[in-house]
């Protein structure tokens, strides 16, 4: 791997390696390096990839799904926690695609696609400080994704919502229904794998994110509402967890994804409505529950997307 543009240390990154399953960081980087079509990634994603991501991040992912399906007879689900704009659903696209190459089958859906249809959803999300449409935990079936991936562990048969988020003027809704049957799941979302707080959010915690009356009253909802996600990560064999190194880095990504959607399908997030999911995805959970996620692999993000560490979460 020397002669890649990489940045992170290797040696906490050959213990994932070889905890995934090969001998050494040389065998797993002779492995795919053989495999001059998966490495063919342009094709796939559309601007060029770093190596740190295709090496650091994407193979290793693949390498745990291929693991699984060779070495275990039941179905396993990966899970990939990331924040909005980070760019977990175009490396579920390329994952989908490239493991098709090696004769089988991923299929990665998002907790987003569980979003409440148009009408629930109006009751769920009634009266939020933030009036935005959709968003924290609360407005998911919840019960529909757990019955549903428990589905899939146990016949093998995916059936799916998908979710637009350009429909209804940006507000998005179900646009149809995923059938599939994948030899692996990969689920991804901005709070996956997040718990409710055990101690109370105290008074401290509120100033730090200068939250008004309305918002420390609401995020007390939200803390109950975690409660029915953790069957959800229950299911879960195991968490990639992609975390930025500072929190805010996530509202500059998130601008761009806005920006792209709208150019590709002329309805997307602006101005006010914007602004105020930017505000509920830095208020509605606090930061320190993501430095809690139960993960089995830890990636650090800079502001430019670099990574700067990859490994075991220890």
């Amino acid at each position: 791997m020397k002669d890649l543009n990489i940045n992170f240390p290797l040696d906490k990154f050959e213990k994932l390696i070889i905890d995934i399953g090969w001998e050494s960081m040389d065998d797993w980087f002779n492995f795919w390096n053989n495999q001059k079509d998966i490495l063919s990634i342009d094709q796939f994603w559309s601007n060029k990839v770093n190596d740190d991501w295709i090496w650091g991040l994407a193979l290793p992912l693949l390498s745990q799904a291929y693991k699984f399906k060779n070495n275990f007879s039941d179905r396993k689900i990966i899970g990939i926690s990331a924040l909005p704009g980070t760019g977990k659903t175009t490396l579920g696209k390329w994952l989908e695609a490239i493991s098709l190459k090696l004769d089988f089958k991923i299929a990665v859906i998002s907790i987003d696609d569980f979003y409440l249809p148009s009408n629930e959803m109006k009751l769920a999300i009634k009266n939020n400080p933030w009036n935005v449409s959709r968003g924290f935990p609360g407005s998911h079936s919840v019960k529909l994704m757990h019955d549903k991936l428990l589905n899939w562990k146990t016949s093998g048969e995916l059936n799916v919502p998908v979710f637009d988020k350009s429909l209804r003027n940006g507000l998005g809704d179900r646009s149809y229904w995923r059938s599939d049957n994948p030899d692996l799941l990969i689920i991804e979302g901005w709070f996956l794998g997040v718990e409710p707080l055990s101690i109370d959010i105290d008074e401290q915690m509120i100033k730090s994110l200068n939250l008004s009356p309305h918002e420390s009253i609401y995020i007390f909802n939200i803390q109950k509402n975690l409660h029915s996600y953790l069957d959800v990560w229950g299911l879960l064999d195991n968490i990639w967890h992609l975390k930025p190194l500072k929190f805010e880095y996530m509202n500059m990504w998130k601008l761009n994804q806005e920006k792209e959607m709208l150019s590709q399908k002329g309805s997307a997030l602006q101005d006010e409505k914007l602004s105020n999911f930017l505000r509920m995805l830095n208020v509605s959970i606090p930061h320190k529950s993501f430095d809690l996620i139960n993960s089995y692999a830890m990636f650090l993000i800079d502001q430019e997307r670099n990574l700067v560490d990859a490994g075991l979460n220890e």
